[in-house]
């Protein structure tokens, strides 16, 4: 296997106040895929993103990109921000333009391009998250879900090789949430690392290629979503029930509904295998 995109090693993080965001932490991202990184409140999710995109440094343990250990220096850090790009859970705390356009542009500009080429990913970045017709609207006049995604434009607009987004789902309706996530899977198509964190097991199994489980400032396992979503012991550590389309399936293969075999990833898709199974759920 090629060396990791990014990786955190043996990553200790201790607060000013002594409390500890993360204990011995390791994981690692490949690129172009869909990551959930899940765990309960307080499990140290917020605390790895703010590590993967240099806000926060290791008290021990190395964060190292592709391969290679990263250099804290400014200019490690400018390069590092321009690859990888985080939208906060809250997008209060990270718009601070007047206009969607200016909010938008403020990351290219930082990276000394031209005028046009600011347009052009200002642009871009703006269709990608539907908002090209909001360009000259007052950032302080947009809903909470327009907020999160002109936050996710301003991030898209520095093309980043990793996308990193904190509880990214929460406060949005369910189309919003259905538009987020397509747009995460275009991305994700397009070679972008997508790294979500999430304490929704049901989202998690659903949407990513793998899962980083985190418990008490610990990644505690790594591994293909529906395999780790298939170990109930491993979960209830992580203060995490079975995905409830997991559940499910596995109720009614031994009740003698379906046959056995690989789980759908969410209860619309079992839904639809009982349909074709022929039962009624009328």
């Amino acid at each position: 296997m090629n060396a990791a995109l990014m990786e955190l090693q043996a990553v200790s993080h201790v607060y000013p106040d002594g409390s500890h965001g993360l204990r011995d932490c390791s994981l690692s991202l490949q690129r172009g895929r869909r990551y959930a990184l899940l765990g309960a409140n307080g499990a140290g999710k917020t605390t790895v993103l703010h590590h993967l995109n240099g806000l926060l440094r290791p008290t021990a343990g190395q964060l190292r990109i592709e391969g290679k250990a990263f250099d804290y220096s400014r200019t490690g850090l400018t390069t590092l921000r321009s690859r990888v790009g985080l939208v906060f859970q809250n997008p209060d705390r990270q718009l601070f333009s007047a206009l969607v356009e200016e909010d938008v542009s403020f990351g290219p500009l930082n990276l000394g391009l031209g005028a046009d080429a600011v347009r052009g990913r200002v642009a871009a970045a703006l269709d990608a998250v539907g908002l090209r017709e909001q360009a000259r609207r007052p950032v302080h006049q947009l809903s909470f879900g327009q907020k999160k995604r002109v936050c996710i434009a301003g991030v898209l607009a520095m093309e980043p090789d990793v996308l990193l987004l904190d509880e990214p789902m929460a406060g949005l309706d369910a189309p919003m949430q259905t538009e987020l996530t397509a747009l995460l899977d275009r991305l994700a198509a397009r070679g972008v690392t997508v790294l979500l964190s999430t304490h929704d097991i049901d989202f998690a199994y659903r949407w990513a290629d793998d899962i980083h489980v985190m418990a008490a400032g610990r990644c505690v396992a790594s591994g293909p979503a529906p395999d780790l979503c298939a170990q109930a012991d491993l979960l209830r550590t992580a203060g995490q029930r079975p995905p409830a389309a997991l559940a499910l399936h596995a109720q009614l293969v031994t009740r003698g509904v379906l046959p056995a075999g690989p789980a759908p990833r969410s209860v619309d898709a079992l839904l639809d295998a009982l349909k074709y199974s022929g039962v009624s759920i009328a």
